[in-house]
């Protein structure tokens, strides 16, 4: 049974009984492991509200979506779950998520119009607010400082452009070190989607206009990436999590990453350590960046909406320590008090001014699943550019129109 049956296929049942001083159970789903984001702040909540447990699990992000799918289906789905943001729409779009929008009216804390528009429009469906962001990011470019000095680059000058990017690239590779110039993801899932979509926005494409001449430029420079060794063969398996880890191990001169490597990169990467936008096509470019993170959203059938707002609540309340202690941006107004890394700070804060969604649509996960395939195709020599391109757009207009 695919995703879409069960989700299509899964009635959702509205409960709304009143939330009392009683002993109440939340189950909550999250990517995170215990020491993370979900676990010390639902640890926080239950000591300041110990009529409150809080039964937490953790899923594997790329399995989000289908366990969730078939929780549902089966009625044992969790109250609260964190959902990658373009995934909102397709469970909005089949009532199968609580529509935050009047419990939000009547918050004191949570006020829709200090959540950033990019972040605000991943939870927003049909006229809805089905999610609250626990935070944003966006992607950017990680340079090695001693690397580019010792290559005779100017590391307060780092690449601006494409082709700046490619000759940088070229520069800082160094096979006999095993050293690649630089590292990105381009993986079969999702986490290639995010990366690349971006390189298409630059050029004036999108994720349902994806063959264009911008897009077949953008594709073919990570072919001469992968093809003349100036980033690992191994880009096209590997997550962004692996792919940052080279560059932490002085393994790559660069990387294309997000503000949640920072944390263990100020342990783990013994060198100067900087971060720049993501190059553009040219001078006269638009600059485009990816929107990430999730969002924290409460399951249409839940037996505790009270308690599970007051939870989400709770977490939007304490936006402004995102950055310091989990690696992620705001995605509300809020003030940062004394940032860490104020430097990394000052530029992913830029980038969320031109980070972009993904989507949003219903069907989103046909959609990056033809992304995906595109980047495969072309990176291993099954199609050129052009021709993967073409074929993800047929499959795109098939499903968005």
């Amino acid at each position: 049974m695919t995703i879409r049956t069960l989700l299509a296929g899964t009635a959702a049942i509205a409960a709304s009984p009143a939330f009392a001083q009683e002993q109440v159970e939340l189950d909550l789903w999250t990517i995170d492991d215990p020491g993370e984001y979900h676990y010390v702040m639902a640890e926080e909540y239950m000591a300041a509200n110990p009529e409150v447990t809080i039964n937490l699990r953790t899923v594997q992000f790329p399995d989000m979506v289908n366990d969730l799918a078939r929780a549902i289906a089966t009625g044992d789905s969790p109250d609260i779950t964190y959902i990658d943001n373009p995934e909102v729409a397709l469970f909005a779009s089949r009532g199968l998520l609580m529509d935050l929008s009047p419990y939000i009216e009547a918050s004191d804390i949570v006020n829709a119009e200090d959540i950033f528009p990019g972040p605000l429009a991943s939870v927003s469906y049909d006229g809805g607010i089905y999610g609250i962001p626990r935070g944003a990011n966006t992607i950017a470019l990680y340079y090695n400082a001693d690397m580019f000095e010792a290559a005779g680059l100017d590391p307060d000058a780092p690449p601006q452009t494409w082709d700046e990017l490619y000759e940088a690239a070229k520069v800082l590779t160094k096979p006999e070190d095993n050293v690649y110039g630089l590292a990105f993801s381009a993986n079969g899932n999702e986490e290639g989607t995010f990366q690349f979509l971006p390189w298409v926005q630059m050029t004036g494409g999108d994720y349902d206009n994806i063959a264009t001449p911008g897009a077949e430029r953008a594709l073919t420079l990570w072919k001469a990436f992968i093809d003349e060794r100036l980033a690992s063969p191994d880009t096209l398996i590997r997550g962004q999590w692996d792919s940052t880890g080279t560059f932490n191990a002085g393994n790559a001169a660069m990387s294309i990453s997000g503000p949640w490597e920072i944390p263990r990169m100020s342990e783990e990467a013994q060198f100067d350590w900087r971060v720049a936008l993501l190059p553009v096509p040219d001078t006269e470019a638009e600059r485009a960046s990816a929107l990430g993170e999730g969002d924290n959203v409460i399951l249409a059938n839940t037996d505790e909406p009270e308690a599970a707002f007051a939870f989400l609540e709770f977490l939007y309340d304490n936006m402004d320590r995102v950055w310091n202690e989990f690696g992620y941006l705001p995605a509300s107004e809020v003030e940062v008090v004394d940032p860490k890394f104020p430097e990394a700070y000052a530029v992913f804060e830029e980038s969320m001014q031109y980070a972009r969604n993904r989507g949003p649509s219903p069907d989103w996960p046909q959609i990056s699943k033809a992304v995906q395939t595109a980047i495969q195709s072309a990176l291993t020599g099954q199609a050129t550019p052009a021709d993967a391109l073409a074929e993800a757009q047929e499959t795109i207009s098939d499903v968005v129109n």
